[in-house]
């Protein structure tokens, strides 16, 4: 259905026609703004105060936090997180540039292949665009080179954060993305995810059960450093 179809349904259920037009102007004008609420004092932290919060909300919340300072140790701090959890040296990566170039030669134990993760896959390695310090919560917006399903389809997720794309609240990071954006007509990708933790449920007898709708383990590695 299309994106007229949708509105022209709504408005009849709503007995309503079009909008006046200084209400159309003002909801023109609300979203061109982008106007921001209240922001707390810990939404409005240094860069050192920001890792140092998104690494606490984010362990809080049941993820665990390793921060490298090149590059160059990612392919053996993957190899050494999969082994300590008994986990195979597989891994599928997103097609991101700055995934693309890690030298994984440097950990030969590890099996990479690039691209989409298929259900038998059981890790993998994906991009942040941003992380939240506010709440330990990752931005991860889909595109040709950050797939969706690389998000929620595998048991492990493995994603790398450069540090300094650590904002302090979710207005920054949201700034952050209509500023970088490359899509058509100035808009928002498809879909934004916001991942906190791993995937959680406690709707059965109040029983806490980790993997329940995507991963069951989250691993971040925050990249000193790194834009």
């Amino acid at each position: 259905m299309s994106r007229t179809a949708i509105i022209t349904a709504i408005q009849r259920c709503l007995k309503r026609g079009p909008l006046p037009a200084d209400q159309q102007a003002m909801l023109t004008s609300r979203l061109a703004t982008h106007p921001r609420g209240p922001i707390p004092a810990r939404g409005q932290l240094d860069l050192p105060g920001r890792i140092a919060l998104f690494t606490q909300y984010a362990e809080r919340e049941f993820a665990t936090v390793a921060q490298l300072t090149s590059p160059a140790e990612i392919p053996t701090a993957i190899a050494a997180y999969l082994a300590r959890l008994h986990l195979p040296p597989t891994l599928t990566i997103s097609p991101h540039p700055a995934l693309e170039a890690i030298p994984f030669a440097a950990a030969p134990s590890l099996q990479v292949r690039f691209g989409t993760t298929l259900p038998a896959d059981s890790t993998c390695l994906t991009h942040a665009f941003a992380g939240i310090a506010e709440t330990g919560t990752l931005l991860m917006p889909s595109g040709p080179r950050t797939p969706t399903t690389n998000n929620i389809l595998p048991d492990n997720s493995i994603i790398l954060l450069p540090a300094a794309r650590i904002t302090a609240s979710y207005e920054d990071a949201f700034d952050l993305l209509r500023a970088e954006q490359t899509f058509p007509r100035q808009t928002l990708p498809r879909n934004v995810m916001l991942i906190t933790g791993p995937s959680r449920s406690a709707d059965i007898e109040q029983t806490l059960e980790l993997g329940a709708h995507g991963p069951r383990r989250l691993h971040i590695l925050i990249l000193d450093g790194q834009g």
